[in-house]
């Protein structure tokens, strides 16, 4: 078991590492095809469009070839994307490579989830959380790399792939097969049951997610508009929300062991609400910048639950359960961002971070319900 919690530590950090280079990389790839904001928009979509697309195809495939070796062959694919992306000599060539990148990204995402369950219900203390956070401190460290003087784009997509590449190979044969977790899916009549159980989740779900990307994507905007902040500061909003969350997922499972999964889900929604909307109660630099970091702090340990509740569904395997949920996630990740810039554009940045405070709080008061039976 020690192993098999090294081993998926090992996964969520190279995930996190390889998503976040691709990051890193947008900006080479906007001079190198000399794109359009808009055009390069589109290039991004690609990404979040074959996770999208695949995503209840990728659940499937792992239930059938099982999560160690779907982890082994979607972190291969996941990799050789990752390293072909500054090769690409086309820019039609690059939108179907990144096709391909957020197809590997989805399969990796749920197998390395599906693991993520087994090693936390093997273990007699939580690791859900901390599992999350490696994924953050992956994101760090890719990040950091390309800051690193002299590192050109191909050499650091190289650096981070053949790390992916590396644990994708490694690692197999320290993971936990799947049938010790899902046995106990398979019972008469529970399939429709457990896909309304899904449906529920992944609406919730969806709900964490848009306040999650909505946080990320306008923080710096509302530090500049409303908080009017010196320009020094307008960064620090992100570092404060990011802050928060890494904070969140690196405590969070000692406070789930100590007041339980559906306390923690209570006050981590009710500490993001909190923190959102003091934020917009108070939009001065220092006041927002604490309320972004008590924001992240709170909602960083809700699609942890999420995940764990999800793959304890009765009636579906893991894999697909987990897909399921994530599909809605990455929905709500996306669709977030526009929905509170619309609310912005009608209204005001304001009033749309009191929405995302008052969906919080329905979270706090209402999200339990639904996990209460598997967390």
């Amino acid at each position: 078991m020690r192993h098999a919690t090294w081993a998926t530590m090992a996964q969520f950090f190279v995930n996190g590492a390889t998503f976040a280079t691709w990051g890193v990389l947008i900006p080479s790839v906007k001079a190198r095809f000399e794109l359009s904001d808009a055009v390069l928009s589109l290039a991004m979509l690609a990404v979040a469009g074959g996770a999208l697309l695949t995503m209840g195809r990728s659940g499937k495939w792992i239930a059938q070839v099982g999560s160690a070796r779907g982890l082994m062959l979607s972190g291969v694919l996941y990799a050789f994307t990752l390293l072909a992306i500054p090769l690409a000599p086309q820019f039609w060539m690059l939108v179907g490579l990144l096709l391909v990148f957020g197809t590997a990204m989805a399969a990796f995402d749920v197998a390395m989830s599906v693991q993520a369950a087994l090693v936390e219900g093997g273990r007699s203390k939580p690791i859900m959380s901390t599992l999350h956070a490696m994924f953050s401190i992956g994101g760090i460290a890719g990040s950091a790399l390309g800051a690193v003087p002299g590192l050109s784009p191909l050499a650091h997509a190289g650096l981070v792939a053949s790390c992916t590449l590396l644990v994708a190979l490694l690692v197999k044969r320290f993971m936990l097969p799947d049938a010790a977790h899902d046995e106990q899916a398979a019972q008469a009549g529970g399939d429709q049951r457990g896909r309304r159980m899904v449906l529920v989740l992944g609406f919730i779900a969806f709900l964490a997610l848009a306040c999650e990307g909505g946080m990320y994507d306008w923080a710096a905007v509302y530090m500049r508009d409303v908080a009017q902040s010196p320009a020094a500061l307008v960064s620090y909003s992100y570092a404060a929300f990011s802050t928060g969350m890494a904070a969140g997922r690196l405590t969070g499972d000692r406070i789930r062991a100590r007041i339980g999964g559906l306390r923690t889900l209570a006050w981590s929604a009710a500490t993001g609400a909190v923190g959102i909307a003091f934020a917009a109660a108070v939009p001065l630099p220092l006041a927002t910048i604490a309320g972004l970091f008590l924001s992240g702090l709170g909602i960083a340990n809700l699609m942890p639950i999420f995940f764990l509740a999800a793959a304890r569904v009765p009636g579906m395997s893991a894999a697909e359960s987990i897909a399921a949920v994530a599909r809605f996630a990455y929905v709500g990740m996306l669709l977030g961002p526009v929905l509170i810039g619309g609310v912005a554009e009608h209204l005001s940045l304001r009033v749309s971070f009191v929405g995302v405070a008052l969906v919080m709080a329905g979270i706090a008061a209402f999200g339990g319900k639904p996990v209460r039976r598997f967390i």
